[in-house]
């Protein structure tokens, strides 16, 4: 079963001729950018407009440190069904708040347009140097919805009802699956039931998604952000056990498939065809270090969520015949984030746990001709660098502002002072090879606020500060400012 209806090719066909005649006179490049919950995707965005707006330091950002790029801004984007990216917002609780944006919990876009000097003559003689960057940004647990579309109600209950099951889960899916194994579900289809059920599988989703736990593997992904569909029936069902029986039309069952299905015609394929299926790059943001600290269950969670995605994913070389026919994603980044919550010598380890788990889909990219990167990488820099004496050794040590209520070892911090940590080292972990067997380790990863802006002797304010940021830039757009 494939992801969308021949229906729904012919609008991806037609929306991606909209886009080539349009792109022709203005070139664009649409780019994704998504991950789990608390993964940085708000941050990533807003600091990537902040720089290029502002002239940041992007040394590996070969268009600007070549001083080809003469202007970059803000432009209204061209499709007025999605909702614009708050970027002004978020800027201001970057900057001058000192607290992090909220969590992206729907769709939205934002146009930066790039001039610039173009280096070939291809370039200079099409488009003029001119380059319209449409930033999409999604939930990450939007993705894990896609593979639903592929399964009906009865397969997708079996794998939900199984991994309730998991000794990792049992503790808080047990209210749940008590209810489930009390159900008639041949009964008549009951709607305080059926909201009961559904309510308690949200419940247990929401436990699931804990800091403490970290888990990832929770479809469907509007349960846990419903935004507009809040109460509505095609976010208003839960799985349950295969019937031992043919069940009645009007069962309890039958209308929980009904609802499942809807579920997938509303809200899963129109994010598929108008949104996903149109993109050219994607930047993936993994919040690698939350799962490690939450312990080898939720690595291995996250993996098996990343390798669902992944799967969903239309890898390949770009041409302008496939741009018309087939969009393709033809760059791939799969950025581990908040880097800064580490000394700059474990960030090799950390990219090479991301490599880990995403290495069957990194695999299946290269063999469809995409061209994939892992980095790590810190859209924001919240600490420094600092050295720590104990007992006669030097601890490579992260110095910032930790945020209020965050702790270590039964210290709770107020958010005001600054403090030197000791994080620990991804070197154990990284001994084994798959990091779902790696052993839980004395890693201490906690928040920190955002940093005050530097200025310059002359008083003037930089931008904000990043690790790698100019690294993944050059790689998602580098070629597309030749």
């Amino acid at each position: 079963m494939g992801l969308t209806r021949f229906s729904d090719d012919a609008r991806i066909l037609l929306g991606n001729l909209g886009d080539f005649a349009s792109g022709f006179v203005n070139p664009s490049v649409r780019l994704g950018v998504t991950g789990l919950s608390r993964s940085g995707k708000t941050v990533f965005i807003t600091a990537l407009v902040h720089n290029l707006i502002h002239g940041g330091r992007l040394p590996l950002f070969k268009a600007l440190s070549d001083g080809r790029i003469s202007n970059a801004y803000l432009q209204p984007q061209p499709d007025d069904g999605v909702p614009r990216f708050s970027y002004e917002d978020h800027l201001v609780k970057l900057v001058e708040d000192k607290e992090w944006p909220k969590s992206t919990d729907r769709i939205s876009q934002l146009r930066l347009t790039i001039d610039f000097e173009a280096a070939s003559f291809f370039t200079k003689t099409v488009g003029g140097g001119r380059l319209n960057i449409d930033i999409v940004d999604y939930p990450g647990e939007w993705l894990l919805d896609l593979p639903l579309l592929t399964k009906d109600y009865q397969t997708w209950s079996s794998e939900a009802i199984a991994l309730a099951k998991l000794e990792n889960r049992t503790d808080f899916s047990k209210p749940w699956l008590q209810a489930v194994g009390n159900t008639d579900l041949n009964a008549r289809a009951d709607e305080t039931e059926i909201r009961n059920l559904s309510g308690l599988f949200t419940t247990y989703l929401k436990e699931c998604r804990a800091d403490e736990r970290a888990l990832s593997m929770l479809p469907p992904g509007r349960f846990l952000m419903p935004g507009d569909l809040r109460d509505s029936p095609a976010v208003t069902f839960a799985p349950l056990p295969k019937p031992d029986e043919t069940v009645d039309r009007g069962s309890l069952y039958k209308l929980m498939e009904r609802r499942y299905e809807s579920y997938k015609q509303l809200v899963v394929q129109p994010f598929f065809r108008d949104h996903f299926a149109r993109l050219d790059r994607q930047i993936i943001l993994v919040d690698a270090l939350q799962a490690l600290n939450a312990g080898p269950e939720a690595v291995k969670d996250l993996e098996t969520a990343l390798t669902e995605i992944l799967l969903c994913f239309n890898p390949g070389r770009s041409s302008w015949l496939f741009s018309i026919l087939s969009r393709r994603i033809d760059r791939l980044l799969f950025a581990a984030t908040k880097a800064d919550h580490l000394h700059r010598e474990d960030h090799d380890n950390l990219q090479r746990v991301l490599q880990s788990l995403v290495s069957k889909a990194i695999e299946r990219a290269k063999f469809a001709g995409a061209k994939v990167d892992v980095t790590a990488l810190a859209s924001v820099r919240a600490t420094r660098e600092a050295t720590f004496k104990s007992n006669g050794d030097e601890l490579a040590c992260i110095a910032g502002v930790p945020l209020k209520g965050e702790q270590i070892d039964g210290e709770i911090f107020d958010g005001i002072e600054k403090k030197a940590i000791y994080p620990g080292s991804l070197a154990d972990v990284m001994k084994t090879m798959r990091m779902a067997d790696a052993p839980k380790t004395d890693l201490r990863f906690i928040r920190f606020r955002p940093p005050e802006i530097e200025t310059t002797a002359e008083g003037l304010s930089l931008s904000l500060p990043h690790i790698r940021l100019d690294r993944a830039l050059e790689f998602l757009l580098g070629d597309k400012l030749q």
